[in-house]
């Protein structure tokens, strides 16, 4: 009955969003407890506190881009609009264009590809991410970095992450930098 109830869920998902979950229905098949272990990763890429919207989703997206090239960073877009970030931003952050993004952002952005490239500088920008938002910000971000890689390397390390996949923000196509990321 369980079963039945998670492949239900996961169609609604994947209608709502316009993903391939097979991957994820694969874990079920093989066991439901992992499964249940790999759901409780949700609760992680979830967690948001203290940190503005779109910082959070330009954040969650460079991570995201370090690890896939097509799906799951489309439906990073499709849930951080859902989210009601700044479609702008988004495009901003996919296509490499630093400059457009606001400041709040940049500072975002800058310490998730500082922390991703284990570069000092993202000592700098982590105090200034603390002294602006709070530790609970720090934390949220940290979260996000870390769950947006988690999904797209499970993906590919079970054989479902094959193809790269045009990014669209709001119906508008995207020609994604992702050594910007």
């Amino acid at each position: 009955m369980l079963s039945w109830l998670i492949r239900n869920r996961l169609s609604a998902f994947e209608r709502r969003y316009g993903y391939d979950a097979s991957y994820v229905r694969e874990i079920l098949a093989a066991d439901r407890g992992a499964f249940l272990a790999f759901a409780k990763l949700s609760a992680l890429g979830a967690y948001r506190r203290d940190v503005p919207r779109d910082v959070y989703w330009a954040v969650k997206l460079v991570g995201t881009l370090r690890e896939d090239c097509g799906p799951c960073t489309q439906l990073t877009v499709a849930m951080a609009l859902e989210d009601r970030a700044t479609p702008r931003t988004l495009f901003s952050v996919l296509a490499g264009h630093d400059a457009q993004l606001p400041e709040d952002v940049h500072l975002g952005v800058r310490f998730a590809r500082a922390t991703l490239a284990h570069d000092p500088e993202a000592d700098l920008l982590r105090d200034g991410i603390a002294a602006r938002w709070g530790p609970r910000a720090l934390v949220s971000l940290a979260f996000a970095i870390a769950a947006a890689r988690v999904f797209p390397t499970i993906k590919y390390a079970l054989g479902h992450g094959k193809a790269c996949q045009r990014v669209t923000v709001a119906g508008e196509p995207v020609a994604v930098v992702r050594g910007a990321a």
